[in-house]
């Protein structure tokens, strides 16, 4: 007859390291902050266009296409891809040192559930970019008071 041997107590084992730190709880704030930010600073393309259209009608005549233009364009797209990024080094993250998947914590589940807006708008913010160069390229129509 063999002895049985109780297994060991949960506290009796090594500790297993805290899932929840700063460093999860800043990654998985900063998918949202990232998304918010790229589609707000890939939208602000139109408000830049507009207000370069409105200076050279009020001074007739063609004036350079503004470089904040292509700035906000590219960061916009950026920020959007740089979402999805920090979303799967925090699930890497996660998985490698803490054993757990991504929707097992509540930093890991907050980025994961938000990287999903990043599906609708890296699309929008990859658009908005293409409008920057298309509108740099066709210019501005003067009108007739010129």
């Amino acid at each position: 007859m063999t002895a049985t041997v109780p297994s060991p107590a949960p506290s009796d084992g090594p500790a297993r390291p805290r899932a929840v730190t700063f460093g999860t709880v800043t990654a998985a704030l900063t998918v949202p902050l990232l998304i918010v930010g790229g589609a707000a600073v890939s939208l602000h393309t139109q408000e830049i266009e507009s207000e370069w259209a409105d200076r050279q009608r009020e001074a007739c005549r063609e004036l350079p296409f503004p470089v904040a233009e292509y700035a906000a364009g590219w960061a916009g797209a950026v920020l959007g891809v740089a979402a999805v990024a920090v979303c799967v080094l925090l699930a890497r993250r996660l998985r490698g040192r803490y054993g757990l998947r991504l929707g097992e914590t509540w930093p890991g589940l907050l980025a994961g559930t938000t990287v999903w807006f990043s599906v609708l708008a890296i699309p929008m913010e990859l658009i908005q970019l293409c409008v920057v160069y298309s509108a740099a390229a066709s210019g501005i129509n003067l009108g007739d008071g010129c």
